[in-house]
């Protein structure tokens, strides 16, 4: 099974999809990364970085959702800690609102705005070195003609933030 599938299946299991209707998702990606962390370090670092690059993004970001008439026009997350990553569904972190969470296996959040929704999910597989393999899986469901617009504009910036985010959150 390729790391796509698997995801996919793992979030099935966990009840974590948003597949409104049957519907199959809009959009799926998946950043592998390994590292030497636990997972409310690693969302820690996924979630609550600010560097200069990522607060520029935000405030393009902002101008384009405001243009499109979205409600999330918000700037980048604030300065977050291991101890600050929320593990109870329903607690929010950023945009996001957990919906499963489990400090060994899993970190599902989702965010919706009135042209998509997003499911942001952190899986952590052991490795038998020591280190902890962990996929980052976006999910989108396009809930509006808003929506495509939206996220085929920010999509090659958010590959570039996942994957350069994540990689700096493996190394704790």
């Amino acid at each position: 099974m390729d790391a796509r599938s698997e995801a996919l299946a793992r979030l099935t299991r966990l009840g974590a999809l948003p597949a409104a209707n049957g519907r199959k998702p809009d959009h799926v990606d998946i950043h592998r990364v390994r590292g030497a962390v636990g997972l409310r370090r690693f969302v820690a670092g996924l979630l609550g970085r600010r560097p200069g690059w990522l607060r520029l993004l935000y405030r393009a970001r902002a101008v384009l959702a405001r243009l499109l008439g979205l409600q999330q026009a918000g700037g980048a997350p604030a300065d977050v800690g291991p101890d600050d990553v929320p593990m109870t569904p329903g607690e929010r972190l950023s945009v996001f609102t957990v919906v499963a969470a489990d400090a060994d296996s899993h970190w599902v959040a989702e965010g919706a705005d009135k042209h998509l929704r997003a499911v942001l999910a952190v899986l952590v597989t052991p490795e038998q070195d020591g280190r902890n393999r962990f996929d980052v899986v976006t999910v989108v469901e396009y809930l509006h003609w808003t929506g495509p617009v939206y996220f085929n504009l920010i999509r090659p910036f958010h590959h570039l933030v996942v994957w350069r985010l994540a990689r700096t959150a493996a190394r704790g």
